[in-house]
């Protein structure tokens, strides 16, 4: 027997929905949202945000030209790395099933200042990762369109995506969660169809040149340099399962549920890029073109000669479903992150930002942030002659060094005795795992932030390194003069059994539930 949203609950919702009630009252909080998200909702969120046609169809370009075909490795290489964080974050989330995602995690596990500058890491890699992905639309959207191309109809429609994103989410957790899974339906059916229909039909190059290294690509440092550029194109490609856990206040039984949505995004996402970016390999009728430059839009030519006018613009519906899936994802990741912020007095404006809109149980205000923000991102772009890959590395960046504070939060608190509680766990395993987990961070980050342009100005060539700093350094700044951390006595550093420092306050007393 089965009941509708708004129906009274059956007798298992309701002991469900009291556990979840009585578990969130354990951790100091009361949750103003509706846990309307079911599981499959759930995972079709991180896929979206994941989603492996926005990460595969905006930076194949950039991954052919810098590694020529044998790039796709690191969708492999770069998905068993991730694979590892969600693995530590499904034990803290299991544990800790609070809205907001890294920010509320990391407090949990070190304290207020650590949780501060790591949600400030990551919100605002967020933000610019929004930025990019509207972006990246745009050239997609103004074909649709019949605009004609260039930066400014690219900057039109990127705006025209994010105004549709903000109005869908103001709509309600609901919505979010019904356009999810619309988005993961057509874009999974999508890719497929296109996919299959590529290598059935549009097939040019044999598979055998995925293991080119040095004929298709010629590069000063070899081509062990030249590979490590394109790392890019998995890098960018593999985060969005975090986005499972920024909804934990929206989804029955999170400490169950979010961990395992978390690690199918990763195997079902991870699948579907990997066979996206092989059909397009496979189908690119004559490299050297795309990596001179000639063909600068690889994968519009390929739609063109395989589908024609009229069926691009059916391909080009489907991808626009996808770059909106992934945008609304997003938006709803940064405006759970403002309101955990804000719940937690941590952020100037915190009673606007905690705010929820009457009817619809969604916090408006931050999500205007999380729209607005990346519009000034975007319309700064006209300044930048490769705002696309300026934008997508410094977010991508960020998104890996708010990621990794995490996993080192866990890992010191490992180390001091924390012990994983929740119904996910990795048992014996857990250290491996986790110490593994901020390794392949560094190095990942190290990688992203190397100058490859020695003919650029030292401050171009180091500009996601140059950006990095700069975001930190203004946090960290913020930080020291405001203390924006001393106003918060929620709970803090309570995943270590014993007391480690001073940041860590008495638990709530009765009715001090946030």
């Amino acid at each position: 027997m089965s009941h509708r949203l708004g129906d009274r609950p059956l007798p298992g919702d309701r002991r469900q929905h009291d556990a979840d009630a009585a578990t969130l009252a354990s951790l100091g909080y009361r949750s103003e949202f509706r846990r309307e998200m079911s599981p499959a909702a759930n995972f079709a969120l991180g896929f979206t945000y994941l989603s492996p046609v926005v990460g595969i169809y905006t930076l194949f370009a950039v991954g052919l030209v810098s590694g020529g075909p044998a790039m796709i490795w690191w969708l492999v290489i770069v998905g068993v790395g991730q694979l590892l964080v969600a693995l530590v974050f499904g034990e803290v989330v299991s544990q800790f099933p609070v809205a907001g995602g890294v920010y509320p995690w990391a407090r949990r596990l070190w304290g207020r200042r650590w949780a501060w500058m790591t949600g400030w890491i990551y919100l605002i890699a967020l933000l610019t990762t929004i930025a990019g992905v509207v972006y990246g639309s745009g050239p997609f959207l103004a074909q649709l369109l019949g605009f004609t191309p260039g930066t400014s109809s690219t900057i039109t429609c990127a705006l025209i995506l994010l105004a549709l994103a903000l109005a869908i989410n103001l709509m309600g957790t609901k919505w979010l969660a019904t356009a999810a899974v619309v988005g993961f339906s057509a874009e999974l059916m999508g890719a497929l169809a296109v996919g299959w229909w590529l290598l059935l039909t549009e097939r040019h190059q044999s598979l055998s040149v995925i293991f080119e290294t040095g004929d298709v690509v010629g590069h000063s440092g070899g081509y062990l340099s030249a590979f490590m550029a394109a790392a890019l194109i998995g890098i960018y490609q593999y985060y969005g399962f975090e986005a499972c856990g920024d909804v934990a206040e929206e989804v029955p039984d999170p400490s169950r549920q979010i961990p395992k949505a978390m690690r199918m995004t990763i195997y079902v996402g991870g699948a579907a890029a990997i066979f996206v970016c092989l059909a397009l390999l496979l189908a690119v009728s004559d490299y050297a073109r795309v990596i001179d430059g000639t063909d600068a839009d690889p994968v519009t030519t390929i739609l063109h000669e395989a589908f024609g006018e009229t069926g691009t613009k059916v391909v080009l519906v489907v991808v626009m479903m996808s770059f909106l899936s992934c945008a609304l994802s997003l938006m709803a990741a940064a405006s759970r992150l403002l309101y955990a912020y804000a719940r937690d007095d941590m952020v100037p404006g915190a009673r606007l930002f905690r705010t929820f809109l009457p009817g619809r149980h969604v916090p408006p205000y931050a999500m205007v942030v999380a729209a607005v923000a990346p519009a000034v991102i975007v319309l700064g772009s006209v300044f930048s002659t490769k705002a696309l890959t300026s934008i997508i590395s410094f977010a991508t960046l960020g998104i890996y060094l708010g990621f990794h504070m995490v996993t080192a939060a866990a890992l010191r608190a490992r180390l001091l005795g924390w012990v994983p509680s929740g119904p996910f766990t990795l048992g014996r395993w857990g250290l491996v795992v986790n110490a593994a987990a901020p390794a392949y961070g560094v190095l990942a980050m190290v990688n992203m932030a190397w100058p490859r342009s020695p003919g650029l100005p030292w401050y171009d060539n180091w500009l996601v390194a140059l950006s990095a700093a700069i975001g930190v350094g203004i946090g960290g700044l913020y930080l020291v003069l405001a203390r924006p951390h001393e106003r918060s006595d929620a709970l803090a550093g309570d995943a270590i059994p014993a007391p480690v420092d001073s940041d860590r306050p008495s638990p709530p007393a009765e009715g001090a539930i946030r």
